[in-house]
């Protein structure tokens, strides 16, 4: 068994003098940065105070899901010899509030359109979004269902 590490640096931004004095003094303003990359500006979801400009970690959440899928697809399709010549994903996370505030994912449906160049490979194509879910390491950590509505279309 391998196991990889990830190094992420979380920074709060928000502090607009006050710190956190009450709920309504600060800003869900932060950063997410790594090593030689590009920082990713995140808040929190606009219901709870944060900045509809900035990704919220619901949105990455369901952002990682829909990337780990599309690339073991892709990586699976190549091995099976479907050529994708575009893959676009309209992922959906669906999120309940509890009363006392908390909450938790019920599930997300990944959307994707993928186009590829042989029309008699659309039914292999759609059947390998299931092994692609199988393999997922984000989808596979998850305690919520992670569906599919896959379109395939060919040139």
């Amino acid at each position: 068994m391998k196991t990889h590490q990830y190094h992420i640096t979380t920074t709060w931004t928000g502090n607009t003098g006050t710190g956190t004095k009450n709920y309504t003094s600060y800003e869900r303003a932060h950063e997410i940065s790594a090593a030689g990359k590009d920082v990713i500006k995140g808040s929190s979801d606009p219901s709870f105070r944060g900045d509809k400009t900035r990704y919220n970690p619901e949105e990455l959440l369901v952002s990682s899901l829909s990337s780990c899928h599309m690339l073991w697809y892709l990586h699976l399709c190549a091995q099976a010899g479907i050529v994708i010549v575009d893959y676009v994903d309209h992922a959906e996370g669906f999120m309940t509030e509890d009363a006392d505030g908390g909450g938790r994912f019920s599930e997300v449906i990944l959307k994707p359109v993928v186009t590829i160049t042989d029309a008699a490979m659309i039914e292999k194509a759609n059947a390998l979004h299931h092994e692609a879910n199988r393999l997922c390491f984000i989808a596979n950590s998850c305690n919520f269902p992670v569906k599919h509505q896959p379109e395939c279309i060919a040139l």
